[in-house]
């Protein structure tokens, strides 16, 4: 084997590691009820609490951003259509 296609098996095994399994909205908001659940049952040491409040609230922000995100958009493509209902009438 040449040292040209040892270098493409390596370049094609990085590329296939870095490839994220990919996470719905539904998986993340889960994700932040076992971080909820599991802080109620203080499954949490005093000294990670800042750093697990601080993922969580990354998170929860991020799915408030997301959630308003697609109402603007439903109520935009309501709009829309509405437009064009009127217009065709």
């Amino acid at each position: 084997m040449s040292e040209a296609e040892t270098q493409e098996i390596v370049n094609n095994e990085a590329e296939e590691q870095q490839v994220p399994e990919n996470l719905t909205l539904r998986e993340l908001d889960q994700i932040a009820q076992v971080i909820d659940l599991a802080s109620t049952r203080g499954a949490f040491r005093g000294g990670e609490l800042q750093t697990v409040g601080t993922l969580y609230n990354k998170l929860a922000n991020f799915l408030s951003f997301v959630q308003a995100q697609q109402n603007a958009a439903a109520e935009a493509a309501e709009t829309e259509d509405s437009s064009a209902e009127e217009t065709e009438a």
